[in-house]
């Protein structure tokens, strides 16, 4: 029988046939090989190179009854703010034998829910979330699962599902303060929609809780450079101008840097521009850009451990705070 010529692929049984062994040898072979014995182990292993045989996703869930694949549910991958995450996830989960499947969102739920089932149809063993605001039968259909599930971008120890990131609130409370230490009194906050981001509510509460200190102008953008280049093109048409502009996101701090730029505003002569997350390019736009760093990297790496743990060991894990640090750099100065 000729597996090289394309008729025909190569499956389970025919490795077992002209290895002489059973199917359910050839499957251990596969899955536990220090339990097969050394010189049946490299006759089997030597048909699968002859026949190249290469076991499917589905064969082997079917055999071993584990997929091996882990599903993520995220807004976008359109920016670096959520790709620096998965790909530190990834990596991590690589260390485990463990695989990721991305879907994205759009931040609707309606497709969230319908592609969450999709990964679950598929039999991924665990789903990572972003954030905790979601559907109720997203949750609903995660409890019935029994599907391990973990919320990433958002800390909430009190949540039913095990959190692991950053407080939000906090991020954009620490930056809000660093521009009144510096003196500024008229601060513009461009954000994003809140209605479905629990992220962006939980920073536009850090800056609505010291907007008593401070005359507070905010503008609702999309999560992109675009959006924030927009938004600043909106905020100048209007007087007074602001005497520095803090953004929810680097994404958008980059366009609003842009567009006072080609407006002949000199940052941060005249106004101060900050951003929250400290993306790669925050150190290279000009000025280079004052943030709070959020820590994307580690928090995925930890939420592949804690999610391999829960998969693997059937160890629930505990809720994880990240610290975020203010980062100053030229494009904040003090108002003189």
């Amino acid at each position: 029988m000729n597996f090289r010529n394309g008729k025909k692929r190569a499956n389970l049984r025919d490795v077992a046939r002209e290895a002489r062994v059973s199917v359910a040898t050839v499957s251990r072979v596969l899955n536990s090989p220090d339990k097969v014995r050394p010189d049946t182990r490299a006759r089997v292993e030597n048909k699968i190179l002859e026949l190249n045989f290469v076991p499917s996703a589905a064969a082997r869930a079917v055999n071993s009854g584990r997929s091996k694949i882990l599903g993520a549910l995220i807004p976008t991958l359109d920016s670096d703010i959520f790709a620096q995450t998965i790909d530190a996830m990834e990596r991590r989960l690589a260390d485990f034998g463990l695989s990721l499947i991305v879907a994205t969102t759009g931040d609707d739920r309606v497709i969230e829910e319908r592609k969450a089932q999709e990964l679950l149809n598929i039999g991924v063993e665990g789903l990572v979330l972003s954030g905790i605001t979601h559907s109720e039968d997203l949750h609903d259909r995660i409890a019935r699962t029994g599907v391990p599930a973990i919320a990433i971008s958002f800390f909430d120890p009190g949540h039913h599902l095990p959190t692991i990131g950053y407080d939000n609130r906090e991020a954009a409370l620490s930056a809000c303060a660093h521009l009144l230490e510096l003196g500024h009194e008229r601060i513009a906050f461009v954000h994003g929609p809140v209605d479905h981001n629990d992220r962006t509510r939980a920073r536009l509460q850090g800056v609505l809780d010291l907007a008593h200190q401070f005359t507070l102008k905010c503008q609702i953008a999309e999560l992109s450079i675009a959006g924030g280049s927009m938004a600043t093109a909106e905020i100048l048409a209007e007087e007074p101008l602001p005497d520095a502009i803090l953004c929810a996101s680097d994404v958008q701090a980059f366009g609003v840097l842009f567009e006072l730029h080609r407006a002949g505003v000199e940052v941060p002569r005249d106004i101060s521009v900050m951003g929250i997350h400290d993306l790669p390019g925050a150190e290279t736009v000009a000025p280079r850009l004052s943030t709070v760093s959020l820590p994307t990297q580690e928090m995925g790496r930890k939420a592949a451990e804690a999610l391999a743990a829960w998969v693997e060991d059937d160890r629930r894990p505990e809720p994880i705070s990240l610290p975020t640090e203010i980062i100053v750099r030229e494009s904040t100065r003090e108002r003189r």
